[in-house]
């Protein structure tokens, strides 16, 4: 089971996480383009920072999910081979229960406008999650944590 670990210790608040999540979720190859249209919304990953210290917050899809045991349309679920939890936004009816019951604070609405969440979904057709390959300080990791999900 894969996880993304924020190290706090080497996080500067640059927020690149932030802009690269947002890129890589839009279908924008340019990303200068992308940030003047409007279209670095819906990041999965935001900076949270107070005073000196700032690390990210992410889904970190957690064995006993509890987003998922309390989503009551069935849209958050969890990938039997990968084990990650994953989010159907078809399915998502907008009632933020997951919200509530995240104990990280990494789920939350979608800046879309579309009245269903956003969370982290360890960017699947990337071999590296996009946050971790662009935090120029390493204070993002992935980490294949063994017999986990």
């Amino acid at each position: 089971m894969k996880r993304i670990i924020p190290r706090e210790e080497y996080c500067t608040d640059c927020r690149l996480c932030e802009v690269y999540c947002s890129f890589s979720h839009t279908q924008e190859i340019d990303l200068v383009l992308a940030y003047r249209n409007g279209l670095l919304k819906n990041g999965r990953v935001r900076v949270s920072s107070r005073g000196p210290v700032s690390f990210a917050v992410q889904c970190r899809h957690c064995q006993e999910a509890p987003c998922v045991l309390a989503c009551l349309a069935g849209a958050m679920g969890r990938e039997r081979e990968s084990g990650r939890v994953t989010h159907d936004p078809s399915r998502c009816v907008g009632c933020w229960t997951c919200i509530l019951v995240c104990p990280y604070g990494a789920v939350r609405r979608s800046e879309d406008g579309s009245g269903v969440v956003s969370k982290c979904d360890l960017c699947p057709d990337l071999a590296v999650p996009a946050c971790v390959e662009h935090c120029p300080n390493g204070a993002l990791v992935v980490v294949d944590l063994e017999g986990d999900g």
